[in-house]
């Protein structure tokens, strides 16, 4: 909730809430990137202290490597800088699905205050900034490790997958082959791309 309304739930003037919250006498308020004081809703279950970790990849030939490194990195750092660690989620899938099934279901638990995430796109290729207002709507936070990212294979592969999912809803599932097509062209393209670079 916002300072204004911790006040009336209170019974006090805005003036003597932040005084409160700038003597740090409010648990778990803090300022948002627009300088609003959010405060934490006293009902809820969770903390702030309280940090949830997701990790996605696209490519299901990183599962067993760059997934688990990402998750823990994002676990590191969470521990370093002062969070426990409630859940833990790894998954496999684009960023621009919005049907995953183990993000849906971390969304919905009420164990965690703040999601941690290393890059924006782990969570969505697009839409980031509603994800945030939904999760600040229920006094919870996101927090995003590193704020530029830069990798051009899981770019790829997310929109291949938007290429296959249009495809697929114009020409139905069985002319999304020349969705196939378009993907082995961008691949190449891209493998044309990386040969440039390094010569």
């Amino acid at each position: 909730m916002k300072l204004s309304e911790y006040a009336r739930v209170h019974g006090i003037q805005y003036r003597a809430a932040w005084e409160r919250f700038r003597l740090g006498r409010i648990p778990g308020a803090y300022k948002d990137e627009v300088g609003t004081i959010i405060v934490p809703d006293e009902t809820t279950a969770f903390s702030l202290n309280d940090a949830a970790v997701y990790a996605r990849v696209s490519d299901p030939t990183k599962r067993t490597t760059q997934l688990p490194a990402q998750r823990k990195r994002v676990e590191d750092w969470a521990v370093a800088n002062g969070y426990r660690v409630v859940e833990s989620v790894a998954e496999v899938g684009s960023g621009v699905n919005d049907k995953r099934r183990k993000l849906a279901s971390l969304l919905k638990r009420n164990t965690w205050g703040v999601l941690i995430v290393e890059h924006k796109d782990r969570l969505t290729r697009f839409g980031f900034e509603w994800f945030r207002l939904f999760i600040e709507a229920q006094g919870r936070r996101i927090i995003v490790i590193n704020e530029a990212a830069d990798d051009r294979t899981d770019l790829i592969q997310d929109l291949v997958s938007i290429i296959y999912s249009f495809s697929a809803r114009l020409y139905g599932q069985r002319r999304s082959k020349k969705a196939v097509k378009m993907v082995d062209i961008l691949t190449q393209a891209e493998s044309g791309v990386d040969d440039a670079v390094e010569a």
